[in-house]
């Protein structure tokens, strides 16, 4: 398979390490990716008026793709400050501090409970059922909020994700591109998935618990300038994105109402779920279900809360809640539109300027570097971890594991280690791209649990290199 690379893939990749450079120096990497989309439309338009104009219109592309998740988000921000203020949660969490009593149960709890549901409903809508459920319970044991949202997104947007023995999505996709029968790579992923999670898993927990030994601050601050720290001594204060509530600023409501609600609001959720299952319901109808049901949720608790101001009120929490998810996405935005820049939206945006046969920038460079090595199980091993990583840094996690699946048959030198490498890839792709390093695709957790995304990325970059690096030293054994 060769590919021809244009100057528009070297001065990608060039701003790619520039970026990365610039985010371990941990400041931010804007201007850069404004500098890199104005540079790519440069080369491909050829005229400063396309250029300029690309960066507009990526940010709308960019925005586009985002565009349900900064929705659900939202909504449930919205639906927690009515909950919040009408003491409600309160009352809806209390059974559950009987079963977790410590942050270490907290963070384990969390995390196979959103492994489970990530693995039927995949993890989009599962932080939103995970988050708004157990998030209060964790911070009130002691788990700060980044560690809830290391555990959601290593546990769901990880071990979940990169298996999906339930959906098969990502399985089928790599098995079809490989020639390969969808069983024999779920049978070749279990091993490494396993390896991955528990290498990656135990080392964020680790790392966690000794940060909290020593006293370090991780509680972290909001994503949104000027919102309070979260995770304060109130109970009531730790939903996401919800700040603290001042005593003046709640609104009362009698004992048997809040009673009411905390019982109705989770058979509720069970209820989505239930239909997620009898409907098949997956990624976004999943969590158009459960986006739709907080809105009626919030609807009903502000009419019973507030009576004659409930309609004006209602309003007022969809504002609150809105003004939250665009503040989280506004430095994203471009962030993720340079990216997107190396996939689809480089066509879409500026008339197709890549050779034929192209399958965009990010795609084509994994298959030049699959062209640089030599063919052997070990060396093959290393290279589909790489070129797994390579194709997941568009943030997707799933646009590239078809070319990992194809590559991965170029390198397997017999029939047996086939499964194990398309496999391996495709673990790659998902924990680096699917909502574990890049910021982008772990907003969800990250602005659930009222934490900064790219503060997230930098939790999850060791666990999650390590467990990459052990776990392709397993797949070189398997070979």
């Amino acid at each position: 398979m060769n590919i021809q690379l244009v100057p528009l893939h070297y001065v990608y990749l060039a701003f790619i390490v520039l970026i990365v450079a610039v985010m371990i120096r941990r400041r931010d990497t804007m201007i850069i990716c404004v500098a890199g989309i104005m540079t790519i439309g440069l080369l491909a338009t050829e005229t400063l008026s396309g250029a300029v104009s690309g960066i507009f219109n990526s940010f709308v592309y960019a925005a586009k793709e985002l565009l349900s998740t900064i929705f659900i988000i939202s909504i449930i921000v919205a639906m927690s400050r009515v909950l919040i203020r009408t003491g409600i949660n309160e009352v809806m969490v209390a059974p559950l501090t009987r079963f977790i009593r410590s942050p270490q149960v907290a963070y384990w709890g969390i995390g196979l409970i959103m492994m489970t549901v990530s693995l039927f409903f995949w993890p989009s809508p599962a932080v939103a059922l995970v988050g708004a459920v157990l998030l209060p319970v964790a911070v009130r044991v002691g788990l700060p909020p980044i560690g809830a949202a290391i555990a959601m997104n290593l546990f769901g947007h990880g071990i979940a994700l990169s298996g999906d023995y339930i959906i098969q999505g990502a399985p089928k996709l790599t098995a079809d591109a490989a020639g390969l029968p969808v069983t024999s790579v779920m049978t070749a992923s279990i091993p490494l998935v396993l390896v991955m999670g528990a290498v990656s898993t135990l080392t964020a927990f680790w790392m966690l618990r000794n940060e909290m030994k020593s006293g370090v601050r991780t509680q972290m601050r909001s994503p949104v300038p000027g919102e309070p720290l979260i995770g304060a001594s109130s109970p009531s204060e730790t939903l996401p994105g919800a700040g603290v509530v001042p005593v003046q600023q709640r609104q009362a409501i009698p004992i048997r109402l809040q009673k009411a609600f905390a019982i109705l609001i989770p058979l509720l959720f069970a209820v989505d779920v239930i239909l997620m299952f009898v409907l098949k319901l997956q990624g976004g109808d999943a969590t158009a279900l459960i986006g739709g049901t907080a809105v009626l949720i919030l609807i009903t608790v502000t009419l019973a809360a507030h009576r004659h101001e409930g309609p004006e009120e209602t309003t007022n929490y969809l504002i609150e809640g809105f003004q939250f998810g665009f503040k989280v996405f506004g430095p994203v935005i471009p962030i993720a539109a340079f990216f997107y820049l190396g996939d689809a939206a480089i066509t879409e945006l500026f008339s197709n300027p890549l050779p034929d046969g192209s399958h965009g920038i990010v795609n084509d460079l994994g298959v030049a570097l699959a062209g640089l090595v030599p063919l052997n199980d070990t060396v093959g091993a290393i290279t589909m971890t790489l070129i797994g990583a390579v194709t997941g840094m568009d943030g997707s996690g799933f646009s590239g594991i078809s070319l990992v699946g194809s590559i991965a048959s170029m390198f397997a030198g017999t029939a047996d280690s086939a499964p194990v490498l398309t496999a391996l890839g495709q673990i790659a792709a998902i924990w680096v791209g699917g909502g574990t390093l890049i910021p982008w695709a772990l907003i969800p957790a990250a602005a659930i649990c009222g934490v900064s995304p790219f503060e997230l990325a930098r939790r999850n970059l060791k666990p999650v290199l390590l467990g990459l690096t052990v776990t392709t030293i397993v797949a070189i054994f398997l070979l």
